[in-house]
């Protein structure tokens, strides 16, 4: 039997979209459209490992699918695939079409030929992705999916050993110039679904002439490309002029009425340039906003509050026009190394003090100090709205520092040094660090972490990095807490960061725990929300009872968008939004004048 996965014919329409009768090339090149991000580690699709390059990147690159930039719901639609894959053989066999004519920006690998993007560009970017020598370490549960990629994996594990890209691998064929098909040991859509939005077509002829080194040369089938990268300051991206032509989604949601009316008819991409600039920080952010100098600030916690009053958008800006757009982007989490001989391990006095150190914590607090009421309580790790979220769940964190007082002392926790901090069960001081960004929000938590840590006479000290060191640290155990954020995944598949089979730069805390593997692969092989949802308890329960990390809270993103902007909404999974927008660059110009 050959069934279409997952949906209606409307999103293979409404995610097609070629008109034949647009040229390519649409974008206004005098269009410049103004971002701020994060600083960023590489624009190499298989090996970044910052949000913000994930955002920048998926401009250039492409996937065979996209999560739909409308939908309330999140869903799959196609990107380059003509359409939904076909699955056969009771789910093990999936085979998608691309289209036709879709070519990579220019590069001198191709010898000065338009080149364009056929199977085997795909079936190099999946063996590319599960590579285990490259910086994100591969993905072992697609390595185990794929009928016989695990032998080709291991063997590019063994000492000075290479991942051999031209080795066969009996599930992963280009049947012909447009089929791709993947055959699994088992029907496992969570993973599938997960999987085909996140990997995107790489041409091996560009990684084979730069040596491997496309970090900042970055080629793709997007509708942009990269014009400049000054580390630590900005990224320029121009749209692709060889762009196919591809119109703006559609959509039956009444929310979306107004803007689907305002974006009809409009090739995309519309904005010759985007220009992100690295402003890490939330108040240059607001101030920059207020300036006109960007056309949308995506802002968290305080960095909110000067652009609203009384818990609504400031009507002067309202008044001219400015929108905000509010969600929930990431699971704040703290993460404990199951290796650090001081909070790792599965002993009674090591799951003692994890588990005081989480009753100690004061979410609300944080809440109201950090985040200026711009977050919720978190207390699992799968964010609301997504596979395995667990409704039944209580959401408020226990905050109890006389039961984590009593709790330590029982364990061997009981001995104090003059300034009254404890010391381990052995006598020695007990020392904590925890790595955290730097700047001021991160500041104002390490203070409160510190207030909670000191009631329990836990003394704790912080270092602060960049965000490319931090997640360098947290891939490779180098710390002993770190706080992380976990972007959502509509599979519910963050709950990957605790599956012990997974390399550092997804399981950074290291745990390995059987009975959790085990409900996970039940997870990803339910067919039924329900059935995820037992799973689900299962790990909970687990994660309740061993605490390798502790959910504090759901961050909300608030996106301010300028009265020029066109066609903006906000999403946690489409973040890449940049390349659906328009501008009226004549009301740009003429705030610029005031």
């Amino acid at each position: 039997m050959i069934r279409t996965f997952y949906l209606t014919a409307r999103c293979v329409v409404t995610a097609m979209l070629v008109l034949a009768c647009w040229p390519a090339g649409a974008a206004d090149t005098s269009k410049r459209l103004r971002l701020a991000i994060n600083d960023m580690d590489s624009l190499d699709p298989q090996q970044w490992q910052t949000a913000s390059a994930n955002d920048v990147g998926y401009g250039i690159f492409e996937a065979l699918y996209d999560w739909d930039y409308l939908a309330r719901v999140p869903d799959l639609v196609p990107r380059t695939a003509s359409g939904m894959p076909a699955i056969s053989a009771g789910g093990t066999v999936w085979t998608i079409g691309l289209q036709p004519k879709i070519f990579f920006t220019d590069h001198p690998a191709f010898g000065g030929k338009p080149r364009e993007l056929t199977a085997q560009d795909y079936v190099y970017s999946i063996k590319r992705e599960l590579d285990p020598n490259l910086r994100r370490g591969g993905s072992p549960i697609m390595a185990n999916l794929i009928v016989g990629m695990r032998a080709v994996v291991d063997a590019a594990r063994k000492p000075g050993a290479k991942f051999d890209y031209d080795a066969p691998v009996e599930g992963l064929h280009a049947l012909d110039r447009y089929t791709l098909q993947l055959r699994l040991s088992a029907p496992n859509y969570s993973a599938m679904r997960n999987f085909l939005p996140g990997n995107v077509a790489i041409a091996r002829e560009v990684v084979e002439a730069l040596q491997g080194d496309i970090e900042a040369e970055p080629v793709g089938t997007g509708p942009y490309k990269l014009k400049e990268w000054r580390r630590g300051s900005r990224v320029v991206l121009e749209a692709n002029s060889a762009y196919r032509v591809v119109a703006f989604p559609e959509s039956s949601e009444p929310s979306r009425a107004s803007l689907v009316r305002e974006m009809r008819g409009k090739p995309l991409p519309q904005v010759g340039t985007i220009e992100f600039s690295v402003i890490e920080e939330m108040q240059p952010r607001v101030l920059e906003f207020e300036r006109g100098n960007l056309d949308i600030a995506m802002l968290r916690g305080s960095g909110v509050q000067p652009l609203m009053r009384n818990g609504s958008l400031d009507p002067a800006l309202e008044a001219r026009g400015v929108r905000r757009d509010a969600y929930h982007y990431t699971t704040r989490t703290a993460l404990f190394n199951m290796d650090d001989p001081i909070v790792g391990g599965f002993s009674k006095e090591h799951i003692a003090l994890r588990r005081a150190i989480a009753l100690a914590l004061d979410a609300e607090k944080l809440i109201r100090v950090v985040y200026a009421g711009q977050a919720t309580p978190a207390n699992q790790v799968v964010a609301r709205g997504v596979n395995g979220f667990d409704p039944a769940r209580s959401e408020k964190r226990v905050n109890d520092r006389a039961a984590a007082n009593a709790l330590l002392d029982r364990f061997g926790y009981n001995k104090r040094d003059s300034e009254g901090f404890r010391r381990l069960p052995d006598g020695k001081p007990l020392e904590l660090t925890m790595t955290t960004f730097t700047g001021t929000q991160w500041r104002e938590m390490q203070s409160l972490w510190k207030q909670d840590m000191n009631a329990i006479g836990v003394r704790m000290e912080f270092r602060a990095v960049p965000a490319t060191e931090l997640f360098k640290a947290a891939s490779q155990g180098k710390f002993q807490l770190v706080l992380a954020g976990n972007t959502s995944s509509p599979t519910g598949l963050e709950l990957l960061t605790l599956h012990s089979k997974e390399p550092g730069s997804t399981n950074a805390t290291r745990f390995r725990f059987d009975a959790f593997d085990q409900a996970l692969e039940r997870f990803m092989y339910a067919s039924t929300e329900q059935q995820r949802l037992v799973q689900v308890r299962v790990m909970n329960e687990i994660v309740d009872n061993y605490v390798p990390l502790i959910p504090l809270v759901a961050e909300l993103e608030t996106a301010f968008v300028q009265p020029w902007v066109r066609g903006f909404r906000g999403s946690p999974y489409v973040t890449y939004y940049y390349q659906y927008l328009d501008i009226d660059a004549q009301k740009q110009r003429n705030f610029a004048k005031r």
